[in-house]
């Protein structure tokens, strides 16, 4: 990624794209305030394991840039971040918790902006991810994230979330309609069927230092 790239990152920080639909602009609003600062919060002590497991699976892969989208404080970045082999990218609607990555992650590039818009070229990395981002965007807006998503790997997408087999809808810490479970492997699959799934699997607390998620790995043709 070149300098003048890097620079432009950091500077994307005023309005995140919300998908366009009422319920998108809803919950790109309560993660971009309030609701999103308490969340980093809670997770500021994640257990020191968090992005142990995406370092090692992505290293094995060859992949050297690296994309989360919805990083947060970049919890699933703290291992790839130091290590000079790869080149780490991660956005996120909620200020707070990318001025507090900025200070844990002093080699990652952070910018400011939501799934429905990245702000990076086609293909500009090896590998784009999501950790529990998915399951908090709405159906309205699922086909315009991953699309993104999918627009900005160059070869792999990794995706975790939270599994099911039909749409399922459940409350989150006291919103109605926050969290969305599905299958999205099988999202994926539909909406690209040129994508190649490379590996299925499951992580618990113990992997991931703070969650239990289903994962898929794609590559693209």
């Amino acid at each position: 990624m070149s300098g003048t790239q890097a620079d432009s990152l950091v500077a994307v920080s005023e309005g995140c794209h919300d998908g366009g639909a009422p319920e998108t602009t809803r919950l790109v609003r309560l993660w971009a305030g309030s609701f999103g600062q308490a969340y980093t919060e809670r997770n500021a002590t994640a257990a020191h394991q968090a992005g142990a497991d995406h370092e090692a699976l992505f290293q094995q892969l060859g992949v050297r840039s690296v994309l989360e989208v919805g990083c947060n404080l970049g919890l699933n970045l703290t291992r790839m971040a130091t290590n000079p082999g790869f080149t780490v990218t991660g956005i996120d609607v909620c200020h707070h918790a990318l001025v507090a990555g900025r200070k844990r992650l002093a080699r990652a590039m952070l910018a400011q902006a939501s799934a429905y818009d990245l702000p990076f070229a086609d293909g500009a990395f090896d590998m784009v991810f999501t950790c529990g981002v998915l399951i908090h965007v709405p159906p309205a807006g699922r086909e315009r994230a991953m699309r993104e998503i999918h627009r900005a790997s160059r070869r792999y997408i990794w995706c975790g979330e939270y599994f099911s087999d039909a749409d399922t809808v459940i409350p989150y810490r006291g919103e109605s309609r926050a969290l969305f479970k599905c299958d999205y492997g099988a999202l994926y699959a539909t909406l690209f069927p040129g994508l190649r799934l490379c590996d299925r699997g499951f992580w618990g607390k113990a992997e991931t230092g703070f969650d239990d998620i289903t994962w898929w790995l794609f590559e693209k043709p």
